[in-house]
């Protein structure tokens, strides 16, 4: 009952950081899955869980993980609902436990990460060029490019343009300060703009 009390305590700080419909709705039906509530939880599910498969088939490379991982994910939102507080949106929660479990499944695989070390080095600017190249090019082309990238790159191009999350969301998610994030997709941006036009020659 104590974990109901905070998430209902937290609601307007919530709706301060993500639309009003989805924040109210989101925090409810994470305090009724805290209360047991199974179709609290497929109702969450159907709020968040097609962009969140997309953004984890970004981080595993692997559909077949991915919708494990995503498993993985439910069962972790049921068994810790009730310490849900709100000192994130409950977007940027859900996201932070499919992350972990994404992280528990590669590292057992040893699967090879990209060093984001290399995402930060060019500080955050005008990216008007990579923004017409990306506009100009056809949904497969775009995806085939995507495919070529590091991991690190598909999760920021998955966490800011697919999945919608703000950088204020995205620095939370992935513990660096805002100005990293918008960095860091910068960086992306080029490199998806560089395998464009690699694939053109």
């Amino acid at each position: 009952m104590g974990g109901i009390a905070k998430v209902n305590s937290a609601t307007a700080r919530s709706a301060l950081r993500m639309p009003q419909g989805e924040a109210v709705d989101a925090v409810q039906l994470i305090g009724r899955i805290a209360q047991g509530d199974q179709i609290a939880l497929a109702d969450l599910y159907a709020l968040y869980g097609p962009p969140l498969f997309r953004y984890l088939v970004q981080l595993v490379d692997d559909r077949g993980l991915a919708e494990e991982v995503l498993q993985d994910t439910l069962v972790a939102v049921w068994q810790s609902a009730a310490r849900f507080e709100a000192r994130s949106t409950p977007r940027t929660w859900l996201y932070g436990i499919a992350r972990r479990q994404a992280h528990n499944r590669t590292r057992r695989k040893a699967l090879p990460r990209a060093d984001v070390s290399e995402l930060d080095l060019t500080p955050a600017g005008d990216t008007e060029p990579e923004e017409a190249v990306l506009a100009s090019v056809e949904r497969e082309e775009l995806a085939h490019a995507i495919d070529q990238l590091t991991a690190a790159h598909r999760e920021i191009l998955a966490l800011i343009f697919d999945s919608g999350l703000s950088y204020a969301e995205a620095a939370i998610l992935l513990n660096v300060p805002e100005g990293t994030v918008k960095s860091r997709l910068n960086n992306a941006k080029r490199a998806l703009r560089d395998s464009l036009r690699a694939e053109e020659g």
